[in-house]
């Protein structure tokens, strides 16, 4: 009896350490991945004539901001501010003149209190490399076959050009040699391939190409000052993130990539 009972005892404890081994050999539940947040996209409707110093900016805001993504819809400032009017998604808007975001708050489509400069350029007089002709001053417009501007209905580069040229009283001698672009950096290529004799653009654009160069800046007081204002959209899906990177915009690291493109920091209000 006393047999029997030891074996049935043993048989018990390899079933119970069977069940045990089988427990513990259950491997754990896997953890469910954690769905990481996607970063919020700030759409960025801004002037051509930053792209440079913009991409730069961009990929070191993402860089700190890593719950952000940038995305830039660049073109002539008139263009932009057209299709802002027709309800294109933004949350800033950067000109390269005053005038389109006045008319955007004329008509309550951005923020006012959020308006800032951020930085100035000048307007240049340029010409060919290569350029045998004796062209010195935007008077010598007078004597040139043809020339490259910006439309002044749509590219500031071009309503700048016109006011300059009204001003020095060369516009009615000069306007039919005009060739009209529908951004800045077309004027450059305009002249770089020959197709004009000279052209008129924003100082920052024409220091990009190497086929060009500049034979006159316009003098200061000759035309409204060329200044590049931002402002939030009043329609922003991401107001907050939107005002973070505006404030970015006007910061130190900034200001020293533009200033690396050769732009004029201003980063202020106004």
């Amino acid at each position: 009896m006393r047999r029997n009972a030891a074996v049935h005892l043993l048989f018990g404890l390899v079933a119970v350490l069977a069940v045990a081994g089988t427990i513990w050999a259950v491997e754990p539940v896997a953890h469910r991945p954690v769905k990481l947040a996607e970063p919020v996209e700030i759409n960025v409707s801004a002037a051509l004539g930053l792209k440079d110093a913009l991409q730069e900016i961009q990929t070191e805001y993402e860089a700190a901001n890593a719950n952000v993504k940038l995305v830039f819809n660049l073109g002539p400032s008139g263009v932009l501010q057209k299709q802002l009017e027709q309800g294109v998604p933004a949350d800033l808007f950067i000109s390269a003149s005053m005038k389109q975001i006045n008319e955007l708050q004329s008509k309550n489509l951005v923020v006012p209190s959020t308006r800032r400069i951020l930085v100035n350029d000048k307007l240049v007089l340029i010409v060919p490399q290569n350029s045998q002709l004796v062209i010195e001053s935007f008077q010598d417009l007078k004597t040139v076959t043809r020339f490259g501007m910006g439309e002044p209905a749509t590219v500031p580069a071009g309503q700048y050009a016109m006011e300059l040229l009204k001003g020095i009283e060369v516009w009615e001698a000069v306007k039919d040699k005009a060739v009209q672009a529908k951004d800045v950096r077309t004027i450059i290529s305009y002249v770089e391939t020959g197709n004009v004799d000279a052209g008129i653009a924003f100082s920052t654009v024409a220091a990009l190409s190497d086929k060009v160069k500049v034979v006159s800046v316009a003098p200061d007081g000759s035309h409204t000052p060329v200044m590049f204002p931002a402002v939030a959209m009043a329609n922003s899906k991401h107001p907050k993130e939107a005002a973070a990177f505006l404030d970015y915009l006007c910061g130190p690291q900034s200001a020293a990539m533009f200033q690396k493109y050769g732009f004029s920091f201003v980063g202020s209000g106004q």
